[in-house]
């Protein structure tokens, strides 16, 4: 499983002129993958977080097929993080929440129209304007729902019996 840090998605967020700009895919997985992590450790700023990298998903997104294909790679990513640091027994939860609630994401500010200034000053305008304040409606009990159903995956990625061969045929090549 991929290991990813919330330092990668600063680094993305804040590209400077002689890096080369993330695609946009590689955009919103890495924001996926920062959203898992900071699901599952808890983290304060995560409703705040999952606003605006869902406005940024939607922003960027050059047509409606290309947001699709966002959507579905960001919940992958965030799936896939989530279970990771279940797997991991949510080790250095705390210093990754401290992290996450420290992104320079939070200084980004989104506007009613959906357009995005980012932290570097760089804005971005949708495709056609829309009601950013629809974009991630906070629901009090959707951490929970999210929880259960990321932890209802894992159990049944633990259950399934192609995944308990590829373990026991791991652990034998590990001399477990």
């Amino acid at each position: 499983m991929k290991k990813f840090s919330v330092a990668f998605l600063c680094v993305l967020i804040s590209a400077g002129a002689n890096a080369a700009e993330p695609t946009y895919t590689e955009e919103v997985k890495a924001l996926g993958f920062v959203s898992g992590q900071g699901l599952a450790c808890q983290a304060s700023k995560y409703d705040t977080f999952e606003m605006l990298a869902r406005a940024i998903l939607i922003t960027k997104a050059k047509n409606n097929a290309m947001q699709e294909e966002g959507m579905r790679a960001y919940n992958e990513a965030k799936a896939e993080a989530f279970i990771a640091k279940i797997r991991d027994g949510m080790s250095d939860c705390a210093s990754i929440a401290d992290a996450f609630d420290r992104q320079s994401i939070f200084k980004a500010v989104l506007y009613g129209d959906g357009t995005i200034k980012m932290p570097d000053g760089k804005m971005y305008a949708p495709r056609n304007a829309y009601d950013a304040t629809l974009v991630y409606k906070k629901d009090p009990t959707a951490r929970d729902k999210m929880i259960e159903s990321y932890n209802q995956m894992h159990n049944q990625i633990l259950n399934d019996p192609k995944y308990q061969k590829a373990l026991r045929e791991r652990q034998a090549k590990d001399g477990f």
